[in-house]
């Protein structure tokens, strides 16, 4: 089976939202990201996926900036694993 037909499409950020990276669980609902614009940020991790999807140090995510806040953001998406070896293999992620 060629790597090719294995590919997924996978989910994009859009215009205002960012590839990041966990780099450390603050408690609760909060992570730390490094982003890919260069900034660390504060993730909030919403209710709507608190309980449904565990989130890890070392996990890729979307992440979208505060309008009012930008050191803080929204974690919109989590990638698993393969998925986020597909994102660097494409180079959308280092």
């Amino acid at each position: 089976m060629s790597n090719e037909s294995q590919r997924k499409n996978l989910r994009m950020p859009s215009d205002k939202q960012v590839f990041a990276v966990v780099t450390r669980h603050e408690g609760g609902n909060h992570v730390r990201l490094q982003c890919q614009d260069g900034e660390t940020r504060m993730g909030r991790i919403p209710g709507r996926m608190k309980y449904r999807t565990w989130i890890n140090e070392g996990d890729v995510v979307i992440a979208e900036p505060w309008d009012w806040q930008d050191e803080k953001a929204n974690v919109e998406w989590r990638y698993d694993e393969q998925d986020a070896q597909q994102l660097r293999q494409e180079g959308h992620i280092e």
